[in-house]
């Protein structure tokens, strides 16, 4: 078991039966009704994602061809960042009860709205839900192009053994080519036979980027639509970094057979993340990251009261809880590929 920042993993024991200390504590949020569904909220909330999409839309085209557009280039990434956090609730049945409602609004949300593929998307989601920072069964921490873990570093080749060195520095930049990424991993996942629904995923991909591009080059010069491309998808891509690395990068990693019970597993692995309200919209919930993984349908709007009761229980059963400050997590994140990174370093220097 490879560790980063915190404690080492506890290996489950007679202490941490499965499901026991999980158990108490769903009894816990259920007593105090947390599980219950919160229609109107997410009428809400889906209803100005829609409008601020739509009417971000209407601006651009009204606009026209000029330089301005750069600015509602950066709105629009962080409605699209907004429309992926919603589409990331449906996944969960946060909003729906049936998954088939689930599945038609993530692929409009997801597909069609921002040309992300559901299907890819929650394949790979649910995958790291089970197994959060295991380093072979999350995909979330595989060695794709950085490295997170030393093992990981002393095993790279190619591309991850390059960027390994130095991926601290590079790990903002290379964000701002995430949703270019999500973008070529939602199309290349249509060509897997695992893939459910793949003529209703190809069709509202296609959809989207006919309508995307088409926008952007018939009302943009080529030249400003190429520049609203790079800035929209890039800070798009920034900004889902931005919202997603608080929550695991830099905690404990699991490897082989260590797999501590449920409760554990989610907790120690993940980190949450202090602020207000602002922070709760601009991180859509995930700044309770050790909540949602605990209890992954529990409705947004109830994960702050949610808190409160899975703080007590992990004091009151011994397992630490870790939260701190969002730019707090952002430095905790990069030590940790700082550190990890030092085998790739050491044996660079090496004559």
């Amino acid at each position: 078991m490879t560790t980063s920042l915190h404690s080492p993993v506890p290996p489950a024991g007679p202490a941490a039966a499965p499901g026991s200390d999980f158990a108490r504590l769903s009894q816990r949020i259920a007593a105090a009704g947390l599980f219950r569904r919160r229609p109107r909220y997410y009428a809400v909330r889906l209803s100005l994602v829609s409008m601020a999409f739509v009417g971000g839309w209407a601006v651009f085209l009204a606009l026209g061809d000029r330089w301005w557009q750069l600015g509602v280039a950066v709105v629009m990434a962080v409605v699209f960042g907004q429309i992926a956090l919603v589409t990331h609730d449906v996944a969960h049945r946060q909003v729906f009860r049936g998954r088939r409602a689930s599945e038609i609004g993530g692929r409009l949300f997801g597909n069609l709205g921002i040309g992300m593929s559901y299907g890819w998307w929650m394949t790979k989601h649910t995958r790291h839900h089970a197994n959060p920072n295991h380093e072979e069964l999350d995909p979330d921490v595989a060695p794709d192009i950085l490295v997170w873990s030393q093992d990981q570093a002393r095993a790279a080749t190619g591309v991850p053994r390059f960027m390994g060195r130095h991926q601290a520095w590079l790990f903002f930049p290379l964000l701002t080519l995430e949703g270019f990424n999500l973008h070529v991993s939602s199309v290349r996942a249509l060509r897997s036979a695992t893939m459910k629904r793949r003529g209703a995923e190809a069709g509202l991909l296609t959809a989207h980027l006919a309508l995307y591009l088409g926008a952007l080059f018939l009302v943009l010069s080529p030249g400003k639509a190429l520049a609203f491309l790079f800035v929209h998808q890039a800070v798009f891509g920034v900004y889902l970094g931005c919202t997603f690395a608080p929550n695991h990068k830099g905690m404990p990693t699991l490897t082989g057979d260590a797999r501590p019970d449920f409760l554990r597993r989610q907790v120690l692995t993940s980190r949450n993340v202090r602020g207000g309200r602002v922070t709760d919209v601009l991180l859509g919930g995930l700044n309770y990251q050790i909540e949602h993984h605990l209890f992954p349908h529990l409705p947004t709007p109830h994960l702050r009261r949610a808190q409160v009761i899975v703080r007590a229980y992990c004091a009151e059963i011994g397992v630490p809880y870790h939260e701190t400050g969002l730019v707090a997590s952002y430095g905790e994140a990069l030590r940790h590929l700082h550190r990890v990174g030092e085998p790739l370093r050491a044996a660079r220097r090496r004559p």
